[in-house]
């Protein structure tokens, strides 16, 4: 017999159970519910199956709600993954119905569930997305040999130019932050708070890490990783665009590999990118491999995915008029608007 509970942001049995559940994931660990309510605010809510033997599935969610963006529970937003993690059909379809139950109670116009594979078929999906995965050898030296001559020279150049990068937490905030920001400006997207990322590496000391490239004592680039299990993940990368042609970001992406091999884990993650464009070819390039996302969606009958991405039409005027303000005002202004971008 299949029981659920819930709670705010999970217990220590979920997150055991996570550590080798087939789909776990650290956006499954009760501390980045609490990073997420701690930062924006948001009602989180954690459900867990279990049996006799303890827990055998979970899902995580995030109650999001404004006028601009709509109302919906999500598992999990900000990331890329999340959605059921579960040890079997019956404790699968336990978790959906208790989820759509919540989003119901909630008066949500849907349910988001962050998949790499289908898991329900009967629910509304979309597959635009891809991660970008990377094996690692045993060591660097074996990684360095395998890159083609053309990726090599590119890693070499910014350190010709007198790059360099340091390896930080909590010291290189301010300097990982002020790369971000000018970066989300450019792009024309509203900046997270700072509190953001101090919150994630406060939740995980052991396995989050900054990188950052340098000339002189000028950060050019710089990239977050977040490990769990056998994986690290680089969610969140930026450069300043004026100093390109000095290709600190190369020096970052192949800092953060080396540090990768360092601590032990096996595949790299470069995360999301839509296949073709550039993004993707960027990551291609040093080897990593395309894997579906598939977002699963709960809708009330009649109603469509929703488009809330910076490609749909409406938010174009949007994005042209935000890549025009000052950065000092984004950083004000723009953490009140992207809490609710998912």
């Amino acid at each position: 017999m299949i029981t659920i509970e819930k709670t705010d942001f999970g217990s220590e049995a979920v997150n055991k159970y996570i550590e080798t559940a087939a789909d776990g994931t650290i956006y499954h660990h009760s501390n980045i519910l609490r990073a997420i309510h701690d930062t924006f605010g948001h009602q989180t809510v954690s459900l867990a199956a279990k049996n006799q033997t303890g827990v055998i599935g979970t899902v995580p969610l995030v109650h999001m709600n404004s006028r601009l963006f709509g109302n919906f529970l999500i598992s999990v937003p900000f990331f890329n993954y999340g959605g059921v993690c579960a040890d079997n059909d019956e404790a699968r379809q336990a978790l959906i119905d208790a989820a759509v139950d919540e989003a119901r109670i909630r008066d949500c116009v849907h349910l988001e569930l962050r998949h790499t594979h289908r898991q329900f078929e009967k629910l509304q999906h979309k597959q635009a997305k891809v991660a970008m995965l990377l094996d690692l050898p045993e060591s660097e030296e074996e990684l360095w040999s395998g890159f083609k001559s053309k990726l090599r020279s590119q890693i070499r150049k910014p350190e010709k130019e007198g790059v360099t990068t340091k390896v930080g937490r909590l010291d290189l905030v301010d300097d990982f932050y002020h790369v971000f920001s000018m970066n989300m400006r450019d792009l024309g997207t509203p900046v997270y708070t700072k509190k953001l990322f101090i919150n994630v590496l406060n939740a995980f000391p052991k396995s989050s890490w900054i990188i950052a490239a340098y000339k002189d004592d000028l950060p050019l680039a710089a990239g977050f990783l977040l490990g769990f299990r056998n994986t690290i993940e680089i969610p969140w990368a930026s450069s300043l665009r004026e100093y390109n042609r000095l290709a600190a970001n190369m020096l970052v992406y192949w800092q953060s590999l080396k540090v990768a091999i360092e601590n032990g884990f096996k595949i790299f993650d470069f995360g999301r990118s839509t296949p073709g464009e550039g993004t993707y070819k960027f990551k291609a390039q040093w080897g990593a491999e395309p894997l579906d996302l598939n977002w699963e969606y709960w809708l009330p009958e009649g109603q469509q995915i929703p488009d809330i991405s910076p490609k749909n039409d409406k938010y174009q005027k949007a994005i042209r008029l935000w890549q025009k303000l000052p950065v000092p005002l984004t950083k004000v202004i723009g953490p009140s608007i992207v809490r609710n971008i998912p």
